[in-house]
């Protein structure tokens, strides 16, 4: 997560936020590799959230039948995930 999230450090233990540089504190290269390295997991998070959103099922209000939305976000899912394991091969 970005610097936006500070303090929820203290509700989930694991969270991870990258170090931040000033005009006086710049970061050493062991900081640099941190950031990179944390960015690189939040690109792959980020991409699989924007998948529904693509089909439009968590970007706008969803106007269907409650019941089958579920549904609906679990084959959008399936779809997503097949996507990667045929890109994969």
């Amino acid at each position: 997560m970005d610097t936006g999230f500070q303090g929820l450090q203290k509700v989930h233990g694991n969270t991870e936020i990258p170090k931040k540089r000033s005009q006086k504190n710049p970061l050493t290269k062991e900081d640099i590799r941190y950031n990179r390295r944390i960015l690189s997991e939040r690109v792959i998070v980020e991409n699989v959230i924007r998948e529904p959103k693509i089909f439009r099922i968590n970007a706008e209000i969803y106007r269907n039948r409650r019941k089958k939305f579920g549904l609906r976000l679990n084959l959008i899912a399936a779809l997503h995930n097949r996507a990667i394991d045929l890109n994969l091969k």
